[in-house]
């Protein structure tokens, strides 16, 4: 059975967006204006920076993209935090409400 905490999620999802800013960055080298002119308002439009303060499950990859693309990358203590706080919030999954198997993706 896979257990996984939320400071490894917070490195998986740190990962994959790093690796998502590699491509964007190989875009931006190859079509100069690209990132700032196309792909990075349309990554703000769906962080929903503006409708959702702090990030929801839906929100939160897409915020650690748009770090990445920064010159400081993401916090994953912070991540760690927030993702913490998603998975014991109201309204939470069903299996993110069982306390210390919030994060047991391995359960249907």
């Amino acid at each position: 059975m896979l257990q996984i905490s939320a400071q490894q999620l917070a490195d998986l999802l740190i990962g994959i967006g790093r690796a998502q800013a590699a491509l964007i960055g190989g875009i931006e080298s190859a079509m100069a204006g690209t990132k700032n002119t196309h792909i990075v308002p349309m990554l703000q439009n769906a962080a929903h920076l503006r409708d959702h303060p702090n990030p929801t499950l839906v929100d939160l990859p897409v915020r650690v993209l748009l770090t990445s693309l920064g010159r400081v990358g993401p916090d994953p203590v912070a991540l760690a935090k927030d993702l913490e706080r998603l998975f014991s919030a109201p309204g939470a999954p069903a299996a993110a409400a069982g306390g210390g198997d919030a994060l047991d993706f391995s359960k249907k």
